[in-house]
């Protein structure tokens, strides 16, 4: 949980950073790769990490607006990856509205109070875990897996 908005400010920078490259690794030939048939594909995920942060930041209290409808993949990974920039700039700039003693309040989450701070973890817990599927996928569609929590082994053979 975080107690001070600038740790989750910190967090958030990286974690959306590595984000954006994974979904700058997409493309359109293959957003439907899966790890077998009628699993989640790398446009599903994708688009779901580009519309999931405004499902959390809507329980914290922002306001994050999707352009798109988040229950239909678009077909171009273009379009995921500016999504997920816009949100989560979006993001950033509502956290960095927040004070210290607003991170801590308690919020709905669905009949539960919740700290913010709580929320805000879930949220980049949420996306690190969805983030790591994806880098499977890209080297399962022999797609380039960029570096996001250290070098990949084809930047360790550089």
């Amino acid at each position: 949980m975080y107690r001070k908005v600038e740790d989750f400010l910190a967090d958030w920078s990286k974690a959306s950073k590595g984000t954006i490259k994974v979904l700058e690794s997409l493309t359109d030939e293959k957003l439907d790769q899966a790890i077998v048939e009628g699993h989640n594909t790398l446009g599903w995920l994708g688009w779901h990490l580009a519309t999931a942060p405004a499902y959390f930041g809507g329980l914290v209290g922002f306001n994050i607006n999707i352009s798109g409808d988040p229950n239909r993949v678009p077909d171009q990974a273009s379009t995921i990856a500016d999504t997920y920039k816009n949100v989560a700039e979006s993001i950033q700039r509502q956290a960095e509205e927040l004070t210290d003693e607003q991170i801590e309040d308690e919020v709905d989450a669905h009949g539960t109070p919740t700290p913010r701070g709580a929320l805000l973890r879930t949220l980049i817990d949420h996306q690190t875990h969805h983030r790591g599927q994806m880098t499977v996928l890209l080297r399962q569609a022999g797609l380039k897996v960029p570096g996001v929590m250290g070098p990949t082994k084809e930047d360790q053979e550089k």
